[in-house]
């Protein structure tokens, strides 16, 4: 079996082909909807809704996983859903588009957890936080390229939509072959299964704080939204990627840091995102030019890394089960999905600021709470 370093290096490169094709996908699919005819609500209920049935499949993959030890075959399996990315070029509606970004969400669940349960399995001697925060780094660099991929082709096709979901199909066709790789590897490992001697009341606070953290965060896709509203009267929609290109760089510069801190300061390091979430849903909706969403973009990336490498590492320390990564990513998954809805209503109705900043500082206010009620 590899070293835990190698395995991990080797898990990240899955994790960053698929990235390319699917965060180089999402990096336009906002704009694309718009141009479908989609209002700022339907996409966020489109994107929440994937994000929702996403997490909420993870919770029973995981459970699944654990139960028939069927890890790869899951893994594998959502892997293969990722083709939805390419098949967007055949898209003729907002309503067929949706249909497919759910299909590559439902992929994304079926692998997930799965995928989190082997690489907490291979990493233990390397310290969860460090692990996960490499892993997040080495993923983020495939999240990198794929809105660069985008941003370059639409700025040389203007409206080539087609083109653009299109290129990602050699990527995918890497990606089968590393998996292979990967599999034959790694297939030996057995990873903890059930509830990994963690107390299950830990695991659902974490949950509970994941889930106020996530429903008071403005999402990329609104944040795409608003920069493609912005750009459309001068022509410039080709630089929406750019809004994404920057989450993904910031994104990948602070996983690994935080991983790192995590292992020195435990749960302490879990207030960092609850607090920049603020900062990061007021620029978000209350900007009105171009440069400001580059700001909240930086801020979402942030909060966006620190999610997943100190959250992921925390469930890795509390047993590290298919399971207990399900029950995180579910709640994440329904919380993203109201926070679409919401923030998409209150985008579209022009609700004032002052209540805004209000449900941001509600929301946050109570995660912090129950991040004291864990520490004690």
């Amino acid at each position: 079996m590899m070293g835990g370093f190698r395995a991990v290096l080797l898990l990240g490169l899955v994790s960053l082909l698929g990235d390319l094709i699917y965060e180089g996908g999402r990096s336009i699919i906002p704009d694309y909807l718009r141009v479908l005819g989609a209002s700022a609500l339907v996409v966020g209920v489109v994107t929440g809704l994937g994000e929702m049935v996403m997490q909420v499949v993870k919770l029973g993959s995981g459970a699944l996983a654990d139960r028939t030890r069927t890890h790869w075959h899951l893994i594998f399996l959502g892997y293969g859903a990722i083709l939805a990315i390419p098949l967007l070029s055949l898209a003729s509606s907002w309503e067929l588009a949706a249909a497919l970004i759910v299909v590559e969400r439902l992929g994304k669940a079926l692998r997930t957890a799965p995928r989190d349960a082997v690489l907490s399995a291979v990493s233990r001697s390397m310290g969860a936080g460090k692990a996960f925060g490499l892993h997040e780094a080495v993923d983020q660099l495939g999240a990198v390229a794929g809105p660069a991929l985008m941003l370059v082709l639409l700025a040389l096709f203007p409206g080539g939509y087609g083109v653009a979901f299109a290129s990602t199909l050699p990527a995918y066709a890497a990606l089968l072959a590393i998996m292979a790789v990967a599999y034959g590897r790694l297939g030996a490992v057995k990873p903890e299964v059930g509830c990994g001697g963690a107390p299950a009341g830990r695991v659902g606070l974490l949950t509970l704080l994941a889930s106020l953290n996530s429903v008071g965060l403005v999402y990329a896709p609104l944040i795409l939204y608003r920069a493609s509203a912005i750009l459309s009267p001068s022509g410039q929609t080709y630089l929406v990627p750019l809004i994404y290109l920057v989450v993904q760089l910031v994104d990948m510069a602070v996983a690994p840091a935080v991983g790192f801190l995590y292992d020195r300061y435990g749960l302490k390091t879990l207030a960092i995102p609850l607090i920049l979430t603020i900062p990061s849903s007021a620029t978000a909706f209350l900007a009105q030019d171009f440069f400001t969403l580059l700001l909240s973009a930086a801020f979402f990336g942030s909060v966006l890394g620190m999610q997943e490498s100190v959250y992921r590492a925390a469930v890795s320390e509390m047993g590290g089960t298919a399971t207990s990564y399900g029950l995180l990513n579910t709640g994440l998954g329904v919380s993203a999905f109201l926070s679409g809805v919401i923030y998409g209503m209150l985008m579209d109705f022009g609700a004032p600021s002052q209540v805004v900043i209000a449900y941001i500082l509600a929301t946050q206010s109570a995660a912090l709470l129950t991040l004291a009620r864990m520490k004690n």
